[in-house]
């Protein structure tokens, strides 16, 4: 076969992106012809190594959505296309179709795909580990630090075979690798605390993914929000020499510079979903001069390419010196030429070429156990929440204070007559007080759900050890916001001053406390828009609130919806109960009706002026609002594993052809369980 189309040992010597680097290219290349691949055995490579690497090959790749008329419209059509080892492919488009076809690579989409997208040749999965994603968006804990974030990927991602110091250490050489080693201590940040740049924040993101040493890796524009300075160190830094050593790498990019554009090998241009040019990247410049559209003189090329291929708006294209020329007609052109053109039908010989060499099925890597990741997540979790101002201190000072005026309003009740208002009053107020209250931490939820999908997408672990892990690190914030502020409601209110009435009070605001997170974990794993989250929450805590038995007493509720079911499923009815009987049984109280006994008691009180079903004790009543918080919970896991089973049987069904049986690739980043991670494919 014809010379490689690689770079040579002498092109990493003169540096990526360098002037001397294009006009090298320029001179030792020839993009029409034809590269051998290698056989699995080769060691290297254009200075690269590849023992082990990953080819990726598409081939008449179609994508299609419905249009909301009945119909359907094409976003990716009859795409074909390889990406190999020690080599960056850029994905660039004006419109719609760099992510698109990023993500079907990737196994992420969820649209009807056809055509044939292999894996070393092969039709097979990516398993865990030996692929990774990076999103557009960070998704990181923002109250960690750099070297904390990476850490904790680290023992949760790596196997229980790799001792703590050999995660640390593997955890400090790739923040190394990505040049963060100077901010490893500065927290990420986010809304309204100062942290590290938005550059930092994408090769933090980077850190995380590449931790199990990945050999092929997506990118989603890397440099989306960067100015151009960020976005070539960023970059440089994700295809430096030792960095892309042996990986495949594709990334979609937006419009990048000058320098950025000459740190890619390859490059994939589409407009409208159709392929304009797919060859190397410094070879695209003359592309399009030989077929009328040169760039000017020092004019961004990159810039002049989408600027040319942009059919959103009406501007025509000069044309050398034949005049201007309407935009459609310019693709069209671009498109014919590229088709016909020997770029074309080399890259059908090279997709050809690497399906013909026999490489071995990827393996699968070990994750740290079920324990070692639940401690993990414990941990992490734990940190979070106390470094969240929103989840637990503004909470504890809003409830502190609101019991304070409560317990000063009703301070020292006594036991008259009235008193008996004024105590169930306290109870029913202090227990909406810590339902609401705890409502506030709805955003707290929605951000780390947003970290939780990311992560488990990309399998760095179960949703169970997740469930767990949150669910035993918010235990003591929780139970410290139920005993300090229902202290101080409490002995000021004056209630029953035994100790066993005290902690069976505290016991069921810490069970509602519970229940309202359980509520708004399950509402942000269905809901994750903070501001629809939120009004759903609000919504359901106040309709549980109406029927739970005292703005309108059991008897009196309507028996449709607000008693059957609203009345028995509402857990304030079962708190309330329970405090009453605790606070009431054993009480007497002087009885000011005319002719009646001169005492009432506690248990008179809980029957007529309450009606609390006395069928049952108090404890009974706690028991309820336990299970309920065990089945909410279970809830909550029961709901997010059908979602993880549910998308990848959707993407399963919308990728399957309608009328043409193709090869299409299962996604690679979904659960064990919903896609069979470890080896099965669709």
């Amino acid at each position: 076969m014809a010379s490689s189309l690689r770079p040579s040992v002498s092109d990493c010597e003169l540096g990526y992106g360098s002037a001397s680097l294009q006009s090298h290219r320029r001179e030792t290349r020839k993009p029409l012809e034809v590269e051998s691949v290698p056989s699995p055995n080769s060691r290297e490579v254009g200075g690269v190594s590849e023992e082990g690497g990953v080819y990726l090959t598409w081939e008449n790749l179609w994508v299609t959505v419905s249009n909301g008329k009945g119909g359907s419209r094409s976003i990716l059509q009859d795409l074909t296309g390889y990406a190999r080892p020690g080599e960056v492919l850029a994905i660039m488009s004006p419109g719609c179709g760099k992510s698109t076809l990023l993500d079907a690579l990737a196994g992420r989409l969820e649209a009807k795909q056809s055509g044939s997208i292999l894996v070393n040749g092969r039709k097979q999965t990516l398993a865990y580990g030996t692929s990774a994603y990076v999103t557009q968006d960070d998704t990181l804990l923002t109250t960690l630090t750099v070297g904390e974030a990476v850490y904790y990927s680290a023992q949760l991602q790596l196997p229980d075979s790799m001792s703590k110091q050999e995660k640390k250490e593997r955890a400090d050489m790739t923040i190394k690798e990505m040049g963060l080693q100077d901010s490893i201590n500065t927290r990420i940040g986010g809304w309204g605390v100062k942290g590290i740049s938005g550059g930092q924040k994408r090769r933090v993101s980077i850190c995380v993914e590449i931790l199990t040493h990945p050999k092929l890796l997506f990118l989603d524009e890397p440099t989306s929000g960067l100015d151009s300075a960020a976005s070539y160190h960023v970059m440089s830094r994700i295809v430096g020499p030792n960095f892309r050593h042996g990986r495949t790498i594709i990334t979609s990019i937006h419009q990048p510079s000058n320098e950025v554009f000459g740190l890619f090998d390859n490059l994939c241009l589409l407009s409208s979903g159709r392929t304009v040019y797919f060859g190397p990247a410094h070879a695209a410049n003359e592309f399009f001069s030989r077929n009328g559209f040169p760039c000017p003189t020092l004019q961004n090329p990159s810039d002049h390419f989408l600027k040319a291929i942009n059919k959103d708006f009406e501007e025509d294209i000069e044309q050398g010196l034949g005049g201007k020329k309407p935009k459609e007609e310019v693709i069209d052109i671009l498109i014919k030429a590229y088709k016909s053109s020997g770029s074309c039908q080399q890259v059908q010989a090279q997709v050809t070429e690497i399906c013909k060499q026999e490489r071995g099925a990827l393996k699968k890597r070990s994750h740290a156990s079920f324990l070692n990741q639940c401690l993990v997540l414990t941990r992490r979790s734990f940190v979070n929440m106390r470094r969240d101002l929103g989840y637990f201190w503004l909470r504890l000072a809003i409830y502190v204070k609101l019991t304070i005026a409560t317990g000063t309003l009703f301070h020292d009740v006594g036991y008259s007559y009235s008193s008996i208002k004024d105590r169930g009053a306290m109870l029913m107020y202090v227990a909406s007080l810590s339902t609401f209250i705890g409502a506030s931490g709805f955003p707290f939820f929605v951000e780390n759900m947003k970290v939780f999908k990311h992560e488990r997408l990309n399998g760095h672990y179960g949703s169970s050890s997740f469930v767990v892990g949150n669910t035993l690190s918010s235990v003591p914030y929780l139970l410290v916001i139920s005993l300090i502020p229902g202290a101080i409601a409490y002995f000021l209110t004056g209630l029953q001053k035994e100790f066993v009435h005290f902690m069976y009070y505290a016991s069921v605001l810490f069970t509602r406390i519970l229940l309202v997170e359980d509520i708004m974990m399950i509402v942000a794993s269905v809901v994750p828009n903070f501001p629809m989250g939120i009004i759903t929450v609000a919504g359901i805590q106040g309709l549980l609130t109406l029927g739970g038995g005292y703005f309108r007493l059991p008897d009196d509720l309507p028996n449709v919806f607000w008693r059957y079911p609203v009345y028995y499923i509402s857990f304030n009815r079962y708190a309330y109960q329970g405090l009453c009987k605790n606070e009431f049984q054993g009480l007497t109280f002087p009885n000011n009706i005319a002719g009646g006994p001169r005492i009432t008691t506690g248990e008179e009180v809980l029957r007529g002026t309450w009606q609390v079903e006395m069928a049952y004790s108090k404890w009974v009543d706690l028991s309820i609002l336990i299970g309920m918080v065990v089945l909410y919970r279970l809830l909550f896991f029961i709901i997010i594993k059908a979602t993880e089973k549910a998308i990848p049987t959707l993407k399963a069904f919308m990728s399957r052809p309608p009328k043409q049986t193709k090869e299409v690739m299962a996604n690679p980043f979904a659960t064990p369980s919903a896609t069979s991670l470890h080896g099965a494919s669709i």
